[in-house]
């Protein structure tokens, strides 16, 4: 019980009770003048702001107790003060709530997903026209993804999460050159064959953009009009379009066809998602068939849907728990599923941070290419959830090659052409045998090689695999001193010297246990501490053991997975359903999403689900399925 919370009646109100308290003590800091650590108690100031942001008070209730904040030379809580929040805050979590979907929100398409929906719309993609060495690795290739501006991650940390990045005028000029060009290439006379896809006709011998029949831009306009548009759409809607093309043809009919072409992918309903959705009168409901094959399309392969999820649509089949089921079946086994990996997967775990580490584009695209493989291979293969954490099966190439001891004897070999140094080579999949000190996504050494030192794999870990919320270090922290003349101390006992701030123990005492497990790996994600004759004299003084706040202790970091896969199984299955629930959603979590996380957990844990499982139960769930409709009265 926190600070005996129990003799404090349910009548407690945020308002009444907790917001008085906030306002002496806090606001001064987390507010009013100063924003520390981005905790903004200004905003929060009725029951339901608090509610939004319900994760927070847990940190809240912890530095009160601990007697860390307010600091020193602010005014201090007494001890009712400290009683009340703590009462608050039970009375909070103990109350029952209830599971409801989110308030409808149109939102305009992310960056890759504008590429990807361009590229399934003409069948082609628009890319960087820039010559590459053999020898080295590809920049980006893509003309949307070089020119747009990159969407910024929104509440939830995924760029998919695009309510706070309304469209720009520069974002809209980028969409008009975008347009433009891909419509220029459409009518190129190298695009024939993909143009006479579209069209679903043949061209006589010789045909020419002279030969452009009227019938021939009604064939194309009806093809592009429903995919743009992601739905269904009646007769009505091609009226203007198709008069305009009425008595025309050859190159000046194929003029008018790009102007209203254009027009069509300039328009909200192509550049949005979900504004064409139709709503009863507000309140709980279900999505349409439409909105929910372009909820499920967009969240396995970041795309537009294809024609066989129109076609259940527009029957009104997907909405069936088994249509369902198979077409999350069907589209994890599609090449598109990879941006699972290459999106959901690099923004989850902050994969894209080796970009500006490593210099080197040989190594880059080793380091950064493994783990992507490695969870397209959980995503696709219908892998254990917990496999990310402990797996005998790897990707290897002879950029990684070397971090695996002698089991890189067994990989195939990749002769260097003449005149060539260096080379990116293939991945193959891999079974560990020796290399004990790895497997599962902890031990890759990009992911090593992006969280340097201790403290940054023990923050890294506990915000990212277990979900810990951990707030920001203090602006003012000085460096770790170096030992004293005469002293041969660790880094590891330099720290303990150093972390002596009682507002920074709380945190440490949670990441400093797991980051100096993995100090047995060095900066570039090497193994340097192993036992018996092959230790060095360096390794022998790495002290990876530690003892977590749970009791639970270990010796190194293959202790620790093995309590990372008992018991600490159920909070990094729950954080593994969180963060592909928010990014399913494409929003941050709330209260009320927590029973649908809670019973999502409780049925991976004792199944041992794969992620296939996950992908499933989330799509299945009244999260993924229905809508809130909030009706805003005319004034």
């Amino acid at each position: 019980m926190l600070l005996g919370a129990s003799w404090l009646s349910a009548e407690i109100t945020f308002e009444e009770n907790i917001r008085p308290i906030l306002e002496i003590s806090c606001v001064k800091c987390h507010g009013a003048e100063t924003v520390k650590g981005s905790v903004d108690f200004a905003k929060i100031r009725t029951e339901v702001d608090a509610d939004a942001q319900f994760e927070l008070w847990e940190t809240v209730v912890e530095v009160v107790e601990a007697g860390e904040m307010p600091p020193e030379d602010h005014p201090q809580l007494t001890l009712e003060n400290k009683k009340t929040i703590a009462a608050w805050y039970e009375l909070r979590l103990s109350a029952p709530v209830e599971p409801l979907p989110g308030v409808f929100k149109a939102r305009r398409l992310s960056g890759p997903e504008y590429r990807n929906s361009l590229r399934s719309l003409f069948g082609f993609d628009l890319k960087v026209a820039v010559a590459e060495a053999q020898q080295t690795v590809a920049g980006e290739q893509s003309l949307v993804l070089k020119l747009l501006p990159k969407d910024p991650p929104g509440d939830s940390g995924f760029v998919n999460d695009t309510h706070g990045a309304p469209l720009s005028s520069a974002l809209w000029e980028q969409y008009a050159f975008l347009t433009e060009a891909a419509l220029e290439k459409l009518f190129a006379p190298n695009q024939r064959a993909g143009l006479k896809v579209l069209i679903g006709g043949e061209f006589s011998d010789g045909w020419d953009l002279e030969d452009f029949s009227e019938k021939q831009a009604e064939a194309l306009i009806r093809y592009f009009v429903p995919r743009a548009f992601r739905r269904h759409v009646p007769d009505s809607r091609f009226e203007n379009a198709l008069e305009t093309i009425r008595g025309h043809s050859g190159r000046n009919l194929v003029t008018i066809l790009k102007f209203e072409l254009k027009a069509l992918l300039l328009s909200p309903e192509f550049l949005y998602r979900g504004l064409l959705m139709p709503v009863k009168a507000g309140g709980r409901q279900a999505v349409d068939s439409y909105e929910l094959a372009e909820r499920l399309s967009y969240f396995l392969w970041e795309d537009r849907p294809d024609d066989e999820l129109m076609l259940l649509a527009q029957n009104g089949e997907l909405s069936s728990s088994t249509a369902l089921r198979e077409q999350v079946e069907r589209m994890l086994k599609s090449p598109l599923a990879r941006n699972l990996s290459e999106s959901f997967g690099v923004q989850w775990l902050g994969i894209a941070n080796l970009d500006a580490l490593i210099t080197n584009p040989i190594s880059h695209h080793s380091l950064r290419t493994q783990p992507v493989l490695f969870l397209n291979y959980l995503f696709t293969e219908d892998r254990p959830v917990m496999e990310l954490i402990d797996s005998k099966t790897t990707f290897i190439n002879t950029g990684v090659s070397g971090f695996y001891g002698d089991d890189r004897s067994r990989m195939n070999l990749h002769p260097t052409p003449r005149g060539i140094e260096r080379q990116t080579t293939p991945f193959e999949r891999f079974t560990l045998e020796k290399a004990s000190w790895r497997g599962g996504i902890l031990t890759m050494p990009g992911i090593l090689t992006m969280n340097r030192g201790p403290i940054q794999r023990g923050t890294w870990l506990l915000r990212t695999v277990l979900g810990e919320r951990l707030g920001e270090p203090p602006a003012d922290i000085p460096p770790v001193k170096p030992a004293p003349r005469g002293e041969k101390l660790t880094f590891r006992e330099r720290f303990e010297r150093h972390r002596s701030d009682v507002s920074c123990a709380r945190c440490h005492e949670k990441i400093d246990p797991i980051g100096f497990s993995l100090d047995g790996y060095d900066t570039n994600g090497r193994f340097i501490k192993r036992g018996g004759k092959s230790a060095t004299a360096s390794s022998s003084l790495i002290d990876t053991s530690g003892k977590l706040p749970s009791g639970e202790t270990f010796t190194d970091y293959a202790e620790l997975k093995a309590i990372f896969m008992g018991s600490q199984r159920s909070r990094i299955v729950r954080n593994a359903v969180e963060r592909t629930l928010s990014y399913a959603l494409c929003r941050k979590m709330t209260r009320n999403d927590y029973p649908v996380i809670d019973q999502i957990t409780e049925k991976i844990v004792e199944r041992n689900g794969t992620w296939k499982d996950l992908f499933t139960e989330i799509v299945m769930s009244p999260s993924f399925r229905e809508t809130i409709i909030v009706v805003k009265e005319k004034e």
